[in-house]
C-alpha cells in the first residue's frame, strides 16, 4: 500500500471555482429535439456508419462499427429515427467536420435488449472486445480506447484510478464520486482484474472532502484497495503527475506508466466499464459540469450527440456572455459555434464574460525570467520552445522534448508578459504533423514510382528474354535438315545472319519463310480429275510462264497447277 506521498516539479494553484457547481446533485438532461452523433470521438479513430437514413434505431442500438485497432463502436443514444448521415461541425477549436448520424428521438426512449456479460466465465480476449464493442473510452478528455490501455493482463502492478480532478471550474468527476461510488469502485476492480494488476490505489484531491468519503466508504475493507487524498495542485491529475505524486515513479520523456508497471484509469471510465459489464448497457451518454456566467451552474447527465446550445438552455447563460469554452480554462478552447454535439471526451462548458474572464492583456517581448521553466510540470524549458516555435525551427524545438509538452497551461498562466506560450506549442505540434504527413506521402509516391519503372524494366526485360528465346529456336530451325525448313533455307538465306543480328528482324524473316513455305507446300483446288483439253491448256499456260522466267525450272506440274486460276471442268 502507499505509504507516503511524493511531488512534483513545478505546477500552479490557480482558483479552484469548485463551489459553483458542486453543491448541486447530477440532474439528467430532457431528450433533444434531435441528436447528432459523430462518428469520430477522438482524432485517433472514427468508425464505420452501419445505419440509412430512415431507419428506425433502439437505445443502445449500435449504428458504427470500430474502425481500425483504435476504433470503438457507436451507439444510438436512444430510440429514434435516422433522419440524416452527413458531415457536421464537431466540437473542435479549428471548427472541423466529420460525418454525423443524425437521430429525431421518438420520445419511447426504448432500450435494446441487453444483458450482464459474465467476464469471468469469459476469456480476458471476448472481455476486451465486449468493452470495444460497448464503445468504453477514456473520459478523462483524452478518450483513448479503454480495450488498448488494458494491454495483455500482465506487467502491471499498481492501477491508479484518477479522481484527483485538477482543473478549475470541473465538477462532474467529483460528483460522480459523491453519488455513485459503489459503481466507481466495482468498475476500477474489474478494470483491475482485467489488467492483472495486484493493487487500486485512488487518487483524490484534498479539496474534495465528500468525494474522498464516499470513496472510502466503498471501498471499505476490499482487499488491495485505498483512497488517497493528493495535494490540490494544478495539474496533479496529469497522468504522470498522479502516478509521481502516489508511487514515487518518474516517467521518463517518451515513455508510458505500463512501461513501469503502473495504469491510470480516470473514475468516470470505471462507471463506464461498470454499466458496460454489469448491466451491458454501451458507453451512450457522460456527466457533464455546466458552469461559469450562469443562473444554475450544476451537472447533468447528458445523452453524447446533444447539441451544445439546448443543453446551455438548463443553465441559463446570462446576458453578458461572449464566448463558451469546452473544457477547463486551462486546458479548453473556445467553441466556434454552439450547434455542436457532445462528445464522449466533453466533461465541461463554461459560460464566459469579459468581468468572470477578462481579455489577456497585449502579448509583450520575453524577459527571459525563467517564470514558465520553473512552473512546467515536465520539466521542460518552454522559453526555449518558445522561441523556436516562433521561428519555426521545428527540428530544435523537437530536441528540446517539445512533444513531452502536456499543453497545462501553467507557463502562459505565471508569464509576467502574457505570452500565450501554448498557443505558440500547439502551432509548432500541428506543423510537424502536418510535414511527417506531406513526407509519408511523398515516400510513398516515390515508392510507388519507383516500382512502376521497376515493373517496366522487368516487362522490358521478360519481354527481350522471351524474344531472344524464340530466335534460338527459330535459328536451330534453320540450322536443321527438315526438308520443310530446307525449303525455307532456299528461299530466306538472309534469315541466319539476320537472327544473329537481330532477334526481331530474325522473327520477321522467319515468319516470311514460313509463310513462303506454307504457299508453295499448298495443294491446288479444283485439280482433280482435269480432262485432257484442261491440263494441255495448264500445260502451256506453265510452259509460257517457265519461257518469261515466273516460274523455277524445277517446278512439277502438279505444283505448277497450284498457281493457275481455278478451272471447273
Amino acid at each position: 500500500m502507499i505509504g507516503r506521498l511524493f511531488g512534483f516539479r513545478g505546477g500552479i494553484k490557480p482558483d479552484a471555482h469548485k463551489n459553483e457547481s458542486a453543491s448541486a446533485a447530477i440532474r439528467s438532461a430532457p431528450l433533444p429535439r434531435r441528436l447528432v452523433v459523430p462518428l469520430r470521438q477522438s482524432t485517433r479513430a472514427t468508425a464505420r456508419c452501419i445505419v440509412q437514413p430512415g431507419q428506425k434505431v433502439l437505445k443502445g442500438q449500435r449504428i458504427g462499427e470500430p474502425d481500425g485497432f483504435l476504433g470503438t463502436a457507436v451507439h444510438a443514444p436512444t430510440s429514434g429515427t435516422v433522419v440524416d448521415f452527413g458531415r457536421y461541425t464537431m466540437a473542435h477549436p479549428s471548427g472541423l467536420e466529420t460525418r454525423c448520424v443524425v437521430i429525431e428521438p421518438d420520445g419511447e426512449d426504448c432500450w435494446i435488449d441487453h444483458a450482464p456479460f459474465d467476464y469471468r466465465g469469459r476469456s480476458r480476449e471476448e472481455a476486451l472486445a465486449w468493452l470495444r464493442a460497448c464503445g468504453i473510452v477514456g473520459l478523462g478528455g483524452a478518450t483513448f480506447p479503454a480495450h488498448v490501455k488494458l494491454g495483455k493482463g500482465a506487467g502491471i502492478d499498481t492501477l491508479v484510478l484518477n479522481g484527483a480532478e485538477c482543473e478549475p471550474w470541473i465538477t462532474c468527476d467529483d460528483r460522480l464520486m459523491r453519488e455513485r461510488a459503489a459503481d466507481v469502485l466495482a468498475g476500477a476492480l474489474i478494470l483491475r482484474e482485467l489488467i492483472g494488476a495486484r493493487e487500486l490505489v485512488i487518487g483524490v484531491e484534498d479539496n474534495k472532502p465528500e468525494a474522498i468519503g464516499a470513496m472510502r466508504a466503498a471501498v471499505g475493507t476490499t482487499t488491495g484497495a485505498s483512497v488517497v487524498p493528493v495535494p490540490a495542485l494544478y495539474p496533479a491529475g496529469g497522468e504522470k503527475q498522479l502516478i509521481r505524486v502516489l508511487t514515487g515513479i518518474e516517467i521518463p520523456y517518451g515513455k508510458l506508466g505500463a512501461d513501469y508497471g503502473v495504469q491510470c484509469f480516470n473514475v468516470g471510465t470505471a462507471h463506464a466499464v461498470f454499466r458496460a459489464i454489469v448491466h451491458g448497457e454501451p458507453l451512450i451518454s457522460r456527466i457533464i459540469t455546466l458552469t461559469g456566467n450562469v443562473e444554475q451552474p450544476g451537472n447533468w447527465e447528458v445523452l453524447v450527440g446533444t447539441p451544445i446550445d439546448e443543453l446551455l438552455r438548463l443553465a441559463g447563460p446570462r446576458a453578458d456572455t461572449d464566448r463558451y469554452l469546452m473544457g477547463g480554462p486551462m486546458m479548453g478552447f473556445a467553441l466556434p459555434r454552439l450547434d455542436v454535439p457532445v462528445v464522449k471526451g466533453s466533461n465541461c462548458i463554461i459560460s464566459a464574460s469579459p468581468a468572470m474572464f477578462p481579455p489577456p492583456p497585449p502579448e509583450q517581448p520575453c524577459i527571459r525570467c525563467g517564470e514558465c521553466a520553473r512552473h512546467c510540470p515536465a520539466e521542460l524549458q518552454p522559453f526555449e520552445l518558445y522561441w523556436f516555435s516562433r521561428a519555426r525551427n521545428f527540428g530544435k524545438a523537437q530536441e528540446y522534448h517539445l512533444f513531452d509538452c502536456i499543453e497545462c497551461g501553467c507557463c502562459s498562466y505565471v508569464c509576467p508578459s502574457h505570452i500565450p506560450l501554448v498557443d505558440y506549442y500547439r502551432f509548432a505540434k500541428s506543423e510537424i504533423w502536418a510535414r511527417e504527413r506531406d513526407k509519408t506521402a511523398a515516400d510513398q509516391a516515390r515508392v510507388r514510382f519507383e516500382f512502376r519503372n521497376f515493373r517496366q524494366e522487368r516487362e522490358k526485360e521478360e519481354k527481350a528474354a522471351k524474344l531472344a528465346a524464340k530466335a534460338a529456336e527459330t535459328r536451330a530451325k534453320l540450322a536443321s535438315d527438315d526438308p520443310a525448313d530446307a525449303a525455307v533455307t532456299d528461299t530466306a538465306p538472309a534469315a541466319g545472319a539476320a537472327a544473329a543480328e537481330d532477334p526481331k528482324k530474325a522473327l520477321i524473316a522467319a515468319a516470311l519463310a514460313r509463310a513462303q513455305a506454307q504457299k508453295a507446300a499448298a495443294q491446288p483446288r479444283n485439280v482433280d480429275n482435269l480432262s485432257a483439253e484442261t491440263q494441255a491448256e495448264i500445260d502451256e499456260i506453265e510452259a509460257r510462264r517457265r519461257a518469261a522466267g515466273t516460274v523455277p525450272a524445277a517446278t512439277s506440274g502438279a505444283q505448277s497447277a497450284a498457281s493457275a486460276p481455278d478451272i471447273n471442268p
